[in-house]
């Protein structure tokens, strides 16, 4: 597995971290493809192995050091787990961002997953994706909102969410996972969180988008402002603060722990015209981004 960060600061206070605190390991890349590429090949009969509690404990440490402008530390700590951390510069935009990325495919690191963090601007959100490919199009939404909205990152799951065994891979809903490791870290520091789902539409789920904020019982601002926007552009949306809706998030573990941590977090279900292509994709697409930007100037 890859885990990469995409920073928009190695700082989340300053709007570039200094030089000394950059990443020694550097790539030109097409950021697009170099994601798509990676969750291409997850597959569901696909190898699973979570982390254990002492390599849990690391990757946390390791990601720490690197939130807080510290990437020689952040290497140093991860090394051992078969991760190294990257500056990337983007070939179609020139921006830049910090990737955690497993060193060998074949090894067990190489399920756990990805985070990016731009790495010119503080970090003032996070897009999370735990079922890439497995919810078809979450992985190509994730990197339309890191590249086109600044002072974010991206946290991809690294498997299918049917590999491994019994739904060890699922890690919306387990707590023993890089995942869930990572998202605790950026909750810690209070930066918001938006997790995309996909759902199959039918007569019990006619909605284009179901919008609620996971384990909380009530919204943010945001939310109502998001479904807001959907439905001004015509997508049916179900609120699940003050609808009775399917699919709400209600058990998902990132959700329950931004509660506990009072980080704002909002869980996004969007069927399959919402996610891809077309006109209501492209309309998901911008008012999500707006949600972000709504962040970013927070």
């Amino acid at each position: 597995m890859v885990l990469t960060v995409a920073l928009a600061a190695c700082d989340t206070t300053s709007s570039e971290g200094p030089e000394q605190s950059a990443p020694r390991a550097r790539e030109l890349v097409d950021l697009r493809s170099r994601i798509l590429d990676y969750t291409a090949d997850l597959t569901a009969d696909g190898d699973y192995s979570a982390p254990d509690d002492d390599e849990r404990e690391r990757l946390a440490e390791g990601v720490g050091h690197l939130l807080d402008g510290d990437a020689a530390e952040s290497a140093r700590v991860l090394d051992p787990l078969g991760l190294a951390v990257t500056r990337l510069t983007d070939t179609d935009s020139g921006r830049r961002y910090d990737e955690i990325a497993a060193t060998r495919p074949a090894s067990d690191a190489a399920t756990w997953g990805r985070l990016y963090l731009n790495a010119d601007s503080a970090l003032r959100w996070n897009v999370q994706v735990p079922h890439p490919v497995s919810d078809r199009d979450t992985e190509e939404l994730g990197v339309r909102l890191l590249e086109g909205t600044p002072s974010g990152s991206l946290i991809l799951a690294g498997a299918h969410r049917k590999a491994g065994r019994s739904g060890a891979a699922d890690v919306a809903h387990r707590e023993d996972s890089a995942f869930h490791t990572v998202v605790e870290e950026l909750q810690k520091r209070g930066v918001p969180g938006l997790q995309l789902h996909g759902f199959t539409r039918n007569s019990e789920r006619p909605y284009r988008a179901i919008v609620s904020g996971g384990a909380a019982q009530s919204a943010p601002a945001e939310a109502t402002a998001l479904a807001d926007r959907l439905e001004a552009d015509g997508l049916r949306v179900c609120r699940g603060w003050s609808d009775r809706c399917p699919l709400e998030g209600t058990a998902n573990v990132q959700g329950r722990s931004a509660e506990r941590r009072h980080a704002p977090f909002l869980h996004v279900e969007l069927s399959s015209a919402a996610r891809g292509d077309g006109r209501d994709a492209d309309d998901t697409a911008d008012a999500l981004a707006d949600t972000l930007a709504t962040w970013a100037r927070d």
